[in-house]
């Protein structure tokens, strides 16, 4: 029998599970569907910049909700690679007063465009290596289009015009500081 076949000698023809629990008059069992308005979540922009390494699971455990039924992350991670180059470290600089200003602004755009419940920008700072995060951004919301749409417009967006400067750093002993070219206070070169 191949790994994929069940074999249905295992189970038991007689036990079956109930879709639902039984109701019993005066127990603390109340269907779940009643009243789920009544729960109430306030909304969460959570931003933060760090030269510590990013975890997806935290940034993640940030934006859960029950009211939630998605939850869309971006994750951006350093390549070993750069026009034939080797790329063993990327560095980011910011000016964190202005870049935090700007990712607010970001959370209060997304929320004015789409119904999200929880945001979270995480951005780090300093050496990251070869497949460490540098950023991760997540988003949930109660639907898919949503939170998916959000995340795609909040790294857009962060390119675009938040003050963070990256430096490649390569094998050979070099690096480069490189402009950012979505970002619209950039000098053209």
């Amino acid at each position: 029998m191949s790994s994929l076949e069940i074999n249905s000698s295992c189970f038991s023809q007689e036990t079956k599970l109930p879709l639902s629990p039984p109701l019993v008059e005066g127990s603390a069992f109340e269907p779940l569907g009643q009243d789920m308005n009544a729960v109430e979540e306030k909304a969460k922009d959570i931003i933060k910049f760090t030269a510590e390494k990013l975890s997806i699971d935290e940034v993640s455990q940030l934006v859960t909700s029950p009211l939630c039924g998605a939850i869309s992350l971006f994750v951006g991670t350093t390549r070993n690679n750069f026009e034939e180059k080797k790329v063993i470290s990327l560095e980011y600089e910011a000016y964190l007063p202005m870049a935090e200003n700007e990712v607010r602004k970001i959370c209060s755009d997304i929320r004015q465009k789409w119904p999200v419940k929880h945001i979270a920008v995480f951005h780090r700072l300093g050496l990251v290596p070869v497949s460490e995060a540098s950023i991760i951004i997540a988003v949930s919301s109660a639907h898919r289009a949503a939170s998916l749409e959000a995340v795609s417009y909040a790294i857009d967006t962060l390119k675009a015009k938040v003050p963070i400067w990256k430096k490649e750093i390569y094998e050979e002993s070099s690096s480069s500081w490189k402009r950012n070219k979505e970002c619209f206070w950039a000098t053209n070169d």
